[in-house]
């Protein structure tokens, strides 16, 4: 009966360990995803359209659910501003999951928009 019983208390810190992780992977998994570091190769057009896209259309030449950012009179800081911290209730701010880097790519990139041809 001894035996019995050592083996239950040998098998305790298992089944801790595995609540404690079982508890812990949750919010883990919920972290948000480090940002680019300045020096990785990007497409600045590609992130435009796989990051502001869905809200931006026509690359940002169009209004969607934002607003049309081609010709757009607001300075340069306002847009930096705009995408780091975002605009409550209407747009997410990307400060942390895009780098300085990428956001000032982006703001060269919707100064370049011109009209599509077609």
């Amino acid at each position: 009966m001894k035996t019995l019983h050592v083996m239950k208390l040998d098998l305790l810190p298992r089944a801790v360990l595995a609540a404690v992780l079982t508890c812990a992977m949750p919010a883990w998994a919920q972290q948000p995803a480090p940002g680019a570091p300045d020096n990785a190769p990007f497409d600045a057009e590609q992130l435009f359209a796989s990051t502001c896209g869905w809200c931006h259309s026509d690359g940002g030449r169009a209004a969607g659910k934002g607003p049309q950012l081609m010709g757009t009179s607001k300075s340069d800081d306002f847009i930096r501003e705009r995408i780091k911290n975002g605009k409550p209730g209407a747009m997410p701010a990307f400060d942390g999951a895009l780098s300085d880097a990428q956001i000032d790519a982006i703001v060269k990139y919707i100064r370049s928009l011109k009209p599509q041809q077609g």
